[in-house]
């Protein structure tokens, strides 16, 4: 059963600069996720849901009962969601992502 996307947003997410979280970090974000992804890039997604609450909750984002989140449309879901983090200037979320930069 998917969780209500209302609550998902009172979840705090830790973000180490707030700068990073805006509306216009995210248009950046998405203007730029046409440029390759860094080869300093390593790890991988652990479904935190961390990404998909820049700035705001994405409405396609739900919440499975062991707590880890899914996307409805993750099949298609567009080159900014795949790609993030795409850079380190970019990355918003690393206390809690499965990603990081070495």
């Amino acid at each position: 059963m998917p969780h209500d996307c209302g609550n998902l947003s009172k979840k705090p997410v830790i973000m180490t600069d707030k700068r990073k979280n805006t509306f216009s970090a995210k248009v950046r974000r998405t203007l730029t996720s046409v440029l390759p992804v860094s080869k300093r890039r390593k790890g991988q997604c652990i479904n935190c849901g961390a990404c998909c609450k820049l700035p705001n909750v994405c409405p396609f984002l739900r919440q499975k009962p062991d707590g880890k989140f899914h996307c409805l449309i993750y099949a298609i879901r567009p080159l900014n969601c795949r790609k993030y983090p795409r850079s380190e200037a970019e990355f918003v979320t690393e206390d809690t992502c499965g990603y990081r930069f070495e």
